[in-house]
């Protein structure tokens, strides 16, 4: 039943564009991936053009466990939602209670008067809701992926430290309001850009710590934005889960040793790769050798070379992934789920007619390699040696279908005609 009205929801928010495109969590073509490509393009950017910028990790405390029914139920109304499915959503978590055992003792039935239900299938879609307001009046750039939220504005001038100020006063006025409250001692500041003048900022009354790195969504982003430290940290956890894996299976057969790896070493080195870029050669080789090691565990294949290795294996190096793994961002930005990002992440060229691929971007300028190596410009150059009939692939499926017949992207530098691919079935190849 939760599933049939979620659909019915989500139907609704998206013809009447309800969620607000700051807000990534539990909303569909929005991931991790895509809230920290939008943010810090903006953030990257900034700093590129010799700004100073803040950034404010946000948390709130128990924020699945403080939402007000009351308040959720007013909000579902000013959105628009039918009486019926309302008041079936009203009366779901009513006449609900909670008590605690400790020990074989336990304390009296307590009513349940706020939370939306961790675990369910609602619940997510119903925050998503609650906070859809959050931005409201706040003048600085703001991304939300559910309760994770940050706030990210210019510091340099008065001005600017006036505005973050401003926005988060807003911020905690919108938590008073809605009877949630902010875990002030978990926000931290980033200080980002040369000669920062590491500006103090509060929440409420209650004056903010600086840190010299944050985890971002699973992502440690540093004060220099480099990304070395995300790739030592990535590199560590991963060689640890290889190392747990050669000592725990006895087998070496590439049937056993590959799907353990691809899924369980792999998926970490993957995790929003596209945002971290690898700005040092040390960094990008310290991710490769991870791939090396576990072909290496492999019978029979240890006194072949790498590149051997992996034509044996029907593996391709993590650079070259990475490569199609911009490919495939840039184009669900440009013309899958994610063009509305799409349409402020990217600028297109100008047609040029005969040399054009129908969709060429404009490559932009850049001072620093922070931001020479982000996303958004690193991927353009590829992006436009793609030929037309590539980049007029009419889905996702088609598109990364191209590289499941070719098995290489350098055939596209050179304009090679192609036909239409099948849709790939072997899903580990992309």
């Amino acid at each position: 039943m939760e599933q049939v009205l979620k659909e019915s929801i989500l139907k609704h928010l998206e013809e009447r564009k309800v969620i607000r495109n700051s807000q990534h969590g539990f909303t569909k073509s929005k991931s991790c991936l895509t809230n920290l490509i939008a943010f810090y393009d903006e953030i990257t950017g900034s700093v590129d053009e010799g700004k100073v910028v803040d950034v404010l990790f946000l948390d709130f405390s128990k924020a699945f466990d403080t939402v007000s029914h009351s308040i959720l139920v007013s909000k579902l109304k000013k959105y628009g939602l039918d009486e019926w499915t309302i008041r079936w959503i009203e009366s779901w978590p009513d006449r609900r209670a909670q008590r605690v055992v400790i020990n074989g003792s336990m304390s009296s039935w307590q009513p349940v008067s706020s939370r939306v239900l961790q675990g369910s299938v609602l619940g997510p879609v119903l925050f998503s809701i609650f906070i859809n307001d959050l931005e409201d009046g706040v003048d600085c750039t703001l991304s939300e992926f559910a309760d994770d939220t940050k706030l990210g504005g210019e510091a340099d001038m008065l001005e600017g430290r006036d505005r973050i100020q401003r926005a988060l006063d807003k911020l905690e006025d919108w938590a008073k309001r809605n009877l949630m409250r902010f875990n002030k001692d978990k926000c931290r500041v980033l200080h980002l850009g040369r000669k920062n003048p590491m500006h103090r900022d509060r929440v409420g009354t209650k004056w903010l710590g600086s840190s010299s790195a944050e985890k971002d969504l699973g992502v440690t982003v540093d004060e220099k934005l480099d990304m070395s430290q995300q790739c030592a940290l990535i590199s560590k956890k991963a060689n640890g889960i290889l190392g747990c894996i050669s000592r725990g299976i006895a087998s070496r057969s590439r049937d056993v040793i590959v799907p353990l790896y691809s899924a369980s070493v792999r998926s970490h080195l993957e995790y929003c790769v596209q945002f971290w870029a690898r700005r040092y050669k040390k960094d990008v080789e310290k991710l490769e050798r991870v791939q090396q090691r576990a072909t290496k565990m492999i019978r029979g294949l240890k006194d072949m070379t790498y590149e051997e290795r992996l034509r044996e294996l029907g593996l391709f190096s993590l650079r070259k992934r990475r490569m199609r793994g911009d490919l495939t961002a840039a184009f669900n930005c440009l013309k899958g789920g994610s063009k509305e990002d799409g349409s402020r992440l990217f600028s297109v060229a100008a047609d040029d007619g005969t040399r054009s691929n129908g969709l060429k971007l404009q490559w932009g300028r850049f001072r620093l390699d922070i931001r020479k190596n982000f996303f958004t410009r690193r991927v353009v150059k590829h992006w436009n040696a793609l030929p037309r009939e590539v980049v007029e692939s009419p889905s996702l499926e088609i598109f990364k279908g191209w590289d499941d017949l070719v098995g290489d992207w350098s055939c596209f530098e050179q304009g090679v005609g192609l036909d239409p691919p099948e849709v790939p079935s072997n899903p580990d190849i992309l």
